[in-house]
């Protein structure tokens, strides 16, 4: 199930935002990133629907995923 990103309230957005971008294996280039540039960048994607937030009501998770 795809969770809007607007019905989060924004410190719940920006805890799972941080907890998406801090896991390991994420890819950010050959550059590092703040944290905070690396939670704006991840924002934008849901603002422009380029990325979207998924409940799996299976296993009890959530999670962002790039959408191309």
């Amino acid at each position: 199930m795809i969770i809007s990103w607007q019905q989060l309230e924004p410190q719940t957005l920006n805890n799972l935002i941080e907890s998406y971008v801090l896991r390991e294996g994420t890819d950010y280039g050959l550059q590092e990133k703040t944290l905070v540039d690396k939670v704006n960048e991840v924002k934008l994607h849901l603002i422009n629907g380029t990325a979207a937030i998924f409940w799996s009501e299976l296993h009890e998770t959530i999670d962002i995923k790039i959408i191309k």
